[in-house]
């Protein structure tokens, strides 16, 4: 993630205030561990940019005028063609995407990492007389990923006064009734000992689901059980409890409670989550995602081989953004993901350079990042019969998946060495020889002709402030079509927190007609990031497609915008002209030759009424169609966790006759049309 060429990493929070021509921002919060190399380019962005609201009253010194303006449009000249994979997604692990998120996973810490506070998130339970003391031995673990454990030991308890282990959840353990919840632990106890599952209502102390499971003695095992709730309304203020009822020692790790998942995954993602997702009808998923490939240190990159297999042979991995990983949502279960969204995955390679400035020469350093780089793609493509792609199939999924985009790298233009010219063409060459039939994409422009001739697509990333990417519409119109293609691989309007408001809504919208009349050069693009849990402490980056708790989830305005952008998209770009229009007014017009729909976009970012006439050259009579609208009050009118659909997409059916129809776009409004051309 970056803002005007840097990166910027927002803290707890930072708020921005703009009067006028007046702004101030306060310094976001840079916790130690992000590095000083961090801290110098979230600091400089301060200066480099501005992500503020922009008022509807500053809007209006440079509104459109009432002044009709004249729109001709010819569905049947298509001037270029518009990119099949055009919209897509890109997430990454910030602010509580994938562990607390996405990843189903309702156990915070299971595998009990310490940090300075100790193991957080996990207390102690002593019901009645009951003694017990916990510590983190980390000699003893089920596994080499996991070597260490949770020891409890029991010097009192007894039935109904039982000792033992509690876990809230993610800002509370989100439970819904009449609903099955599948569990499972790794344990060692000298004397075997039966431990009790409970599900536990934070407010009322009530007993929501209960289960026996019988821990034998001996070496470590794994054990599973289940928990169904009964009647009860959908609460986050619950915990789960692990207790034993006598005296013992017990070795605990690796602790997991399951809701249901998406199309029943076992180690699977959240339903509403994957649904949102859905509907906004995206081609690919580029994972495993922006600065979580590359991490703050060397050591921290994302390494796929300790993210597939068996949880408890995943170590997890320490995150860019201040938390650790579990690894749960692994690298084939991003490639599941790709799977039930029925999309392909947009594959990005680790190239040997982390945040906080180090890379890795180019040299005998660099191969074995290399090799990784060429088994992972083996493990996303390859047959049975190669060494990777059985791995894949032990893990269970035999069949290959899809692939045609490999990137090399992530935003390595803050590679300030420019190191990327040498590391580049090293990887590059390695998978042109292997897999000549992908394309291969750069995350910046190279100057070397060694590292030119190897790039098919150049990322571009893009975060402007709502009048900024209004302004920044033409910036490809121009742009010479006899070079690489364009991915904008991470791009948003920034002035919503934690989501966009609508005058993020309608920068993005103006941003994707010029994506949208430029597809033949920007075959893909992905709005940045996707995800972020509204708790307390849940954001460390505003502004964010789709908000969420444990229970809930909300659309933002600019959601509501992609996905009628990505939802209503033709397969051409028809030739067209607009006259007398407004500063603030931008259009697209797409065709789709299988069944002749013309998809009409019309943004009208003014507070002022835009009206205007249209003419459909070489279409006669009157077309019955259909239009969605989606319509803010102001610039800063937007939706929240609480009130989820303040602002939403309207249909309705519209009469268009061929030549000179007049209609008047509303201020601050965004619509979408369809209409038959036969």
């Amino acid at each position: 993630m970056r803002i005007g060429g840097l990166k910027f990493g927002l803290g707890a929070a930072a708020v921005l205030v703009c009067v006028g021509a007046a702004v101030a921002q306060t310094a976001p919060v840079i916790p130690a561990a992000r590095g000083r190399a961090r801290a110098e380019k979230d600091s400089a962005t301060k200066a480099a940019s501005v992500a503020a609201p922009v008022s509807t009253s500053a809007v209006s010194a440079s509104a459109v005028s009432a002044s009709v303006a004249h729109l001709t449009i010819n569905p049947g000249e298509i001037a270029a063609p518009v990119s099949p994979m055009l919209y897509g997604l890109m997430t990454e692990e910030i602010n509580h995407s994938y562990d607390g998120g996405l990843y189903a996973e309702l156990v915070q810490n299971r595998s009990f990492s310490m940090t300075w506070a100790g193991a957080e998130h996990w207390g102690l339970v002593r019901h009645g007389n009951a003694q017990v003391s916990m510590k983190v031995d980390k000699t003893d673990g089920p596994s080499k990923a996991l070597a260490g454990s949770m020891k409890l030991t029991v010097d009192a308890a007894s039935a109904g006064n039982e000792a033992g282990l509690s876990n809230p959840g993610y800002w509370g353990m989100a439970l819904k009734g009449e609903t099955r919840y599948r569990g499972s632990f790794w344990a060692k106890s000298d004397g075997g000992e039966p431990v009790k599952a409970r599900l536990v209502s934070d407010r009322t102390g009530k007993v929501l689901a209960e289960a026996m499971v019988e821990v034998g003695p001996g070496p470590w095992a794994e054990y599973k059980y289940t928990l169904t709730t009964g009647v009860m309304p959908v609460s986050t203020a619950n915990h789960l409890e692990l207790t034993v009822s006598k005296r013992g020692t017990i070795w605990l790790q690796l602790v997991s409670l399951m809701p249901p998942t998406f199309h029943g995954r076992p180690n699977g993602n959240r339903a509403d989550l994957m649904e949102r997702m859905a509907a906004m009808h995206p081609k690919f998923l580029r994972l495993p995602g922006g600065n979580y490939l590359e991490g703050d240190r060397l050591e921290d990159w994302y390494n796929w081989k300790e993210t597939i297999g068996p949880l408890v042979d995943r170590p997890g991995h320490q995150a860019p953004w201040t938390y650790r990983s579990s690894d749960g949502l692994g690298l084939l279960e991003f490639l599941e993901w790709c799977e039930d969204l029925k999309i392909e995955p947009l594959l990005a390679v680790y190239a040997g350079y982390a945040l906080q400035g180090q890379h890795v020469a180019a040299g005998k350093d660099m191969e074995p990042y290399v090799q990784a780089a060429l088994d992972e793609i083996e493990y996303v493509t390859g047959g049975p019969n190669t060494k990777w792609g059985a791995r894949r199939a032990k893990d269970g999924h035999p069949s290959p998946f899809p692939l045609h985009y490999v990137e090399i790298g992530n935003e390595d233009w803050l590679d300030r060495s420019g190191s990327y010219e040498e590391r580049f063409p090293v990887f590059a060459k390695a998978i042109r020889e292997k897999y000549p039939q992908y394309k291969i994409i750069a995350t910046t422009p190279l100057k070397g002709a060694d590292a030119q001739k190897y790039v098919d697509v150049i990322d571009d990333h893009y975060y402007k402030a709502p009048h900024e990417m209004m302004d920044f519409v033409k910036h490809y119109d121009d742009a010479p079509r006899n070079g690489p293609k364009i991915f904008v691989g991470e791009w948003a309007t920034r002035s919503g927190v934690p989501t966009p408001n609508f005058g993020d809504a309608l920068g993005d919208a103006a941003w994707m007609t010029a994506m949208e009349r430029n597809s033949d050069l920007i075959i893909m693009a992905a709005y940045a990031p996707m995800l972020v849990n509204v708790n307390p402490g849940g954001m460390q980056w505003a502004t964010d497609l789709i908000g969420f708790d444990g229970a809930t989830t909300y659309a933002s305005p600019s959601y509501w915008a992609q996905s009628l952008f990505a939802t209503h998209l033709g397969d051409g770009t028809a030739r067209s002209s607009v006259t007398g229009a407004g500063a603030r007014f931008f259009y697209s017009a797409t065709v789709s030759s299988g069944n002749r729909m013309l998809h009409l976009k019309l943004v009208n970012a003014s507070d002022q009424d835009q009206p205007l006439t249209v003419d459909l050259t070489g279409v006669t009579g009157t077309k019955s169609g259909t239009m969605t609208t989606l319509h803010g009050a102001s610039y800063e009118a937007t939706n929240s966790i609480t009130d989820p659909n303040f602002i939403k997409p309207v249909g309705s059916l519209v009469q268009v006759s061929a030549t000179g129809w007049k209609h008047t776009v509303p201020a601050l409004t965004i619509e979408v049309m369809d209409l038959p051309l036969r």
